[in-house]
C-alpha cells in the first residue's frame, strides 16, 4: 500500500493538471484560436478525433475509448510485472497512465481530445498536443531509459564475471 501512494499521486497530478489546463483553454480560447507565446511556440486550441498525430481519425469515440482502456490495462500489467526497485520505469508507467486517463476523460466527455500546444516555425509546425500527450511521451521515454540502464547494469555484471 505504501508504494501505491506515490504512483496514485503522480497519476492524479497528471490528470488534475491536464483537466485544469483543458478547462482553461476551452473557456478562454475560441476554437482554432492562436496565442503566440514565443516565436516558435503558441497555444492553439483544436480538437483531435483520432489518437496520436490524428491516427485513426474518423473511427469514432467508442473504438478509441476501447483502445485507450486496453492500453491502460496493458501498462498496468507491465507495471505490476516489473520489479519494485525499477523506480524510473514505475514513474514512467504512472505518467503514461495519467496521460492516457486525461485523454480518455476528454474522449468520453466530448468524443475528441482537446489539444493546445503548438511548436512551429514560419514554414513548419509540429502536431498540436496537450499535457496528457507530453506525460505519455515522457513516461515512455523513462520506461525506455530504465530498460537501457538495467541492460547496461546486467552487461557490466556479466563482464565482471
Amino acid at each position: 500500500m505504501k508504494a501505491l501512494l506515490p504512483a496514485a499521486t503522480a497519476i492524479g497530478l497528471v490528470v488534475a493538471a491536464d483537466r485544469l489546463i483543458k478547462i482553461l483553454v476551452e473557456r478562454s480560447m475560441s476554437y482554432q484560436e492562436t496565442i503566440d507565446l514565443l516565436p516558435f511556440f503558441a497555444l492553439f486550441r483544436t480538437h483531435n478525433e483520432g489518437i496520436a498525430f490524428s491516427l485513426l481519425w474518423g473511427l469514432g469515440p467508442l473504438p478509441l475509448i476501447a483502445i485507450s482502456l486496453g492500453v491502460i490495462a496493458f501498462v498496468l500489467w507491465l507495471w505490476r510485472s516489473s520489479p519494485a526497485d525499477r523506480i524510473v520505469a514505475h514513474l514512467g508507467f504512472a505518467l503514461v497512465i495519467g496521460g492516457a486517463v486525461g485523454n480518455l476523460i476528454d474522449r468520453a466527455m466530448y468524443g475528441y481530445v482537446i489539444d493546445y500546444f503548438l511548436f512551429h516555425t514560419p514554414v513548419w509546425s509540429f502536431a498540436v498536443f496537450n499535457l496528457a500527450d507530453a506525460a505519455i511521451t515522457i513516461g515512455a521515454g523513462l520506461i525506455i531509459l530504465d530498460e537501457f540502464l538495467v541492460w547496461r547494469r546486467e552487461r557490466a555484471i556479466e563482464k565482471a564475471d
